[in-house]
């Protein structure tokens, strides 16, 4: 029997899946196109947080109107569609170590988090209590099978390419998971298949924020989370001398230039956080530059063993924003290494990623945190 379009080798029909709907078009039109070709489909939305202020919050991922957009694409494609309430899971996995880390100078990336410890951990392990064969998502992202098994690819679309968010996915959730989206060359593409299927999310806008952080104001919410956090200090230059006064280290971030209160003279950047002493240190643009970094709890996709190689000689990327920029990988344990980057790039912070591709290919070969200050 010829494999189907998920790869299994039995018909759609007799195919269970798993779909994790966010109420947006992605994840609506992968949803509509597997249930569409016959499969057995289930349509599951997270609730992540507070459903009250969800409602009121328009345009982030699993708020209030998002679940109500949900039900409507799955009450018109005919699949069953729940509702998971992980709050607290969210809380506990995201929600909290992003405040820990922001309060002790760094820059988290919490929509990796969220992918790493809810969607395809907690949410993943429910998809397999329900005897799904697969899990999918609107991640534009490939899986594609390789000599050793499933490899992960950037999206076909490199405007839309997910790949520096879901680094850290394990090859076994990797065996798991689908992503019907990957191989569009556009967003349109994707906004064309939810009118072809009469979806009524089909011109909805892209979520620009991150779902708990409203205005895109960290700040707002770590004085939320964490009451009195917020304390005033100096603002020094590279030899501690005081330049200002400042209101709290958190509303300060890597390579900042406006809004430090300092003008007059050569423009200023913020370089470092000190989170201990209070103090928001600045420098000249030079000062940015980094050349090596230093990595942990890497999730390692390459073919042989991370640590069994001197170096990797591999692209990194440091910054969603950026492309991939040449880099040599020398690993220090199994899970730790030091990233050389052989064109220093400026405002690399820890709690960023790092994320690993091949030289010669699309394939992404997984990534680390970034944790220390560099040279």
């Amino acid at each position: 029997m010829p494999t189907n379009s998920l790869g299994f080798n039995k018909p759609p029909s007799q195919t269970r899946v798993v779909v994790a709907m966010s109420g947006g078009v992605d994840s609506s039109v992968v949803a509509a196109m597997l249930a569409d070709e016959g499969y057995d489909v289930i349509g599951v939305t997270l609730q992540l947080y507070d459903h009250g202020a969800a409602l009121a919050k328009k345009g982030a991922c699993c708020a209030g109107r998002d679940i109500h957009d949900a039900r409507r694409v799955a009450e018109e494609m005919g699949f069953p569609h729940y509702v998971l309430d992980y709050e607290n899971r969210f809380k506990e996995s995201v929600i909290e170590e992003f405040a820990d880390s922001y309060l002790a100078g760094a820059t988290p990336v919490p929509c990796i988090r969220c992918n790493e410890r809810v969607k395809f951990r907690d949410l993943l392990e429910t998809a397999k209590d329900l005897e799904a064969d697969c899990m999918a998502t609107g991640h534009y992202i490939q899986r594609l099978s390789g000599k050793n098994g499933a490899e992960l690819h950037m999206a076909a679309d490199p405007v839309r390419d997910q790949s520096y968010f879901l680094f850290s996915t394990t090859a076994s959730q990797l065996d798991y998971l689908r992503f019907p989206l990957g191989h569009l060359e556009s967003k349109e593409e994707t906004r064309a298949l939810a009118r072809k299927y009469g979806l009524p999310v089909a011109d909805k806008p892209d979520s620009q924020d991150i779902c708990f952080v409203p205005n895109g104001s960290y700040a707002q919410v770590i004085e939320k989370l964490r009451p009195g956090a917020v304390e005033p200090g100096d603002i020094v230059d590279m030899n501690g001398q005081v330049l200002g006064q400042h209101t709290g280290v958190i509303n300060y971030t890597i390579g900042q230039r406006r809004g430090l209160g300092i003008g007059g003279g050569d423009p200023l950047y913020v370089v470092k956080l000190d989170t201990e002493r209070r103090r928001v240190i600045v420098g000249a643009k030079e000062e940015l530059s980094t050349r090596f970094v230093p990595i942990r709890e890497i999730n390692w996709l390459g073919d042989a063993p991370f640590d069994v190689v001197e170096q990797h000689e591999i692209m990194v990327k440091i910054r969603s924003t950026r492309p991939p920029r040449a880099a040599i990988v020398k690993p220090t344990g199994p899970s730790e290494a030091v990233v050389e980057l052989l064109t220093p790039e400026e405002g690399v912070a820890p709690g960023q990623a790092c994320v690993f591709y091949h030289r010669d290919s699309s394939r992404v070969l997984g990534g680390g945190w970034i944790w220390a200050g560099a040279d």
